[in-house]
C-alpha cells in the first residue's frame, strides 16, 4: 500500500474518533514499544476509557489490516508495534489532527 493511501485512511480513522480512544492508542504506539492487546487495554483503561478487551482487539486488528501501519510479532501472546517506516507519517497526521481539534 502506498503512503498516500495509508495517510488518507489514517485521517479518516481519526475523523471517526468520537471519544479520543483511537488517538490515545496511536500515541501509545508512537512510543515505539511492543504491546499485547491486554497491555493496551489496561493502559487505555487507566486513561479513563471504558472498553472491553475485545474492543481493543478489534481496534488493533483494524489498524493492522485496514491501515497497514502495525507490525505483529507472533507468539503465545501477539505483540503489536508501529512499523518504523510509518512513524513520521503517523506523527505528522496526529500533529495535524491535534492542531485542528484544540
Amino acid at each position: 500500500m502506498r503512503a498516500e493511501e495509508i495517510e488518507r485512511r489514517l485521517r479518516k480513522y481519526l475523523e471517526r474518533d468520537r471519544t479520543g480512544v483511537r488517538k490515545s492508542l496511536i500515541k501509545l504506539l508512537i512510543e515505539g514499544r511492543k504491546y499485547t492487546t491486554g497491555e493496551i487495554h489496561e493502559m487505555l483503561k487507566d486513561q479513563g476509557f471504558e472498553l472491553n478487551p475485545r474492543g481493543v482487539s478489534a481496534m488493533v486488528g483494524l489498524m493492522s489490516a485496514r491501515l497497514g501501519i502495525l507490525k505483529v510479532e507472533m507468539g503465545e501472546k501477539n505483540r503489536y508495534c508501529l512499523k518504523s517506516e510509518y512513524l513520521d507519517l503517523v506523527k505528522n497526521v496526529l500533529m495535524e489532527y491535534d492542531s485542528k481539534n484544540l
